[in-house]
């Protein structure tokens, strides 16, 4: 068995943009609610508390209004948290999440087909049939098995569905020809073994520009005014633009190299500490160079393909 993830933009009308608002704001509530109590049970007794969004659905009633299965995979999730802090007290508790900093997203799992698409449109507990852009189809021998909905600062709704179907490995036949050298260069992104450079297109340098004049009237709005939140949406469309880009770019760079190549050395840099420096910390972060890696990795890993970390030297 193997898992594929389908991202897909949705169009929630008005009602439906209220229910997962609700949602957002019911799941990171109950996260907080639960993490709260269990530090505060620790401190009193040193024990882990094992508490349910069930045990707070008589207090808060309003929790019975959305999905279920969105607050049980909030409990998985802190579940997950705080059993990390168990094993290693050092790395303290989980953090408590925001509701201007966190990301508003919930998830949810597919039972007895509640969670399927029909006629184009994707059903969703609680919220019905939504407006979908099904440009991938999902093969009908792939089960679906869970739904995350996400809403970026931009405004944009997305989701990511999860399905599970059988698969069996193919007979790697690798040609020990096909090898390329990939040394990491902050200035064109990278260069190959054999000189060539891979001609980065800079796509924040060439929205810096309008990136600060948006950020320019953000700084000069009462903070948290109408004006404000509008203006703060646009700064957020011109990163996400941007983002958009370099990531297009990125799989477009490594697909190409996974379909030439069955042997691929990417030069072992510390990619945070690159960033850290003073000349070449923008330079680092809008190549995104460590995304590139993990594109050729995961993405493209069923191309029969072979990534080996090292240290390159230019011809």
């Amino acid at each position: 068995m193997a898992n594929k993830a389908y991202k897909f933009r949705i169009y929630p009308n008005a009602e439906q943009a209220v229910m997962f608002a609700k949602t957002f704001g019911c799941v990171r509530f109950i996260y907080n609610k639960m993490l709260g109590d269990k530090i505060a049970h620790y401190n009193e007794t040193q024990e882990k508390l094992n508490n349910t969004p069930a045990q707070y659905k008589t207090e808060f009633e309003w929790l019975k209004e959305v999905d279920s299965l969105a607050l049980a995979n909030a409990q998985i999730n802190l579940q997950t948290a705080y059993g990390n802090f168990f094993r290693n007290t050092k790395t303290g508790f989980p953090k408590f999440k925001s509701k201007k900093k966190s990301k508003m997203s919930y998830t949810t799992n597919n039972q007895n087909s509640t969670v399927a698409i029909i006629d184009g449109k994707l059903k969703l507990p609680k919220a019905g049939l939504i407006k979908i852009k099904y440009h991938r189809i999902i093969p009908d021998t792939h089960k679906i098995k869970s739904a995350t909905i996400t809403q970026n600062p931009s405004g944009k709704y997305y989701v990511s569905i999860l399905t599970e179907y059988e698969y069996t490995p193919p007979t790697l036949v690798l040609d020990k020809s096909k090898v390329i050298g990939l040394d990491y260069a902050s200035n064109g992104f990278y260069v190959d073994n054999q000189g060539k450079e891979a001609d980065y297109p800079r796509y924040y340098r060439n929205a810096l520009e309008k990136l600060n004049r948006e950020q320019r009237k953000l700084s000069l709005m009462k903070y948290d005014s109408n004006n404000y939140r509008k203006q703060k949406i646009k700064v957020a469309r011109v990163h996400e633009h941007t983002a958009n880009q370099r990531k297009d770019w990125l799989h477009k760079m490594s697909t190409e190299i996974a379909d030439n190549y069955d042997f691929v050395c990417v030069e072992d840099i510390d990619m945070k500490g690159m960033s850290q420096l003073l000349k070449l910390g923008k330079s680092t972060m809008d190549n995104g160079f460590g995304m590139f890696r993990i594109f050729l990795f995961i993405f493209n890993f069923w191309l029969i393909l072979r990534i080996l970390p090292c240290r390159l030297r230019r011809p």
